[in-house]
């Protein structure tokens, strides 16, 4: 499930790059690792450093090439979907979940703040009640997290909404406005929106 809307719009190309990774190969016997992913913003070229940010914790690299339907090519921009080989960091330290960012720009909470809205009881959606364990999914990753809801609120009903708290079990690259999806008991509950991070 994706993030954010709008990443090929003119102003994504203008904000530093972030790119998140949907799936990772490990190259010339390890020592080259390619991440794929589709450019969320910003730009990107062949030398670049990188940071490796999310679920399973950080790392840095250095981008060696980029490539685009098995082309290489120099620099690539928000809304191409690329592959970056990267080097200087080991296969282990890059999964799907993670982000690619350009170094010091962004960083990984372990909990937010958000509306959210349940889908109906026929696509899925059930009672979320303070302490419930919902699996989110934010742009490539699934994390397991822990809603709570507002002082005096016993649950949330299908077909309605409510702003809670969530602490999350592995840290995401989030952002103000991004828009996530969450399961519970292994069915499609519901969506929101992130409202506040913590600081």
């Amino acid at each position: 499930m994706s993030g954010l809307p709008g990443a090929s719009s003119a102003g994504a190309e203008d904000g530093p790059f972030l790119m998140p990774v949907e799936d990772v190969f490990c190259l010339q016997q390890g020592r080259v690792v390619m991440a794929t992913g589709r450019i969320e913003r910003g730009r990107a070229h062949e030398g670049d450093a990188v940071e490796i940010i999310g679920p399973g914790g950080n790392a840095t690299a250095r981008i060696a090439g980029i490539e685009m339907s098995r082309t290489s090519i120099g620099e690539a921009r928000a809304g191409m979907n690329v592959g970056m080989r990267l080097r200087g960091v080991a296969a282990d330290a890059v999964r799907r979940g993670q982000v690619l960012a350009a170094p010091g720009s962004v960083s990984a909470c372990n909990g937010f703040t958000a509306d959210i809205t349940l889908l109906s009881e026929e696509q899925g959606g059930a009672d979320i009640a303070s302490g419930d364990r919902l699996c989110f999914y934010v742009r490539t990753a699934a994390v397991w997290g822990t809603v709570t809801l507002p002082e005096g609120a016993d649950v949330v009903r299908p077909l309605h909404g409510a702003g809670v708290t969530v602490a999350l079990e592995e840290p995401v690259v989030l952002q103000r406005g991004q828009s996530f999806a969450f399961r519970h008991h292994g069915r499609a509950a519901g969506s929101g929106i992130v409202t506040h991070l913590p600081r």
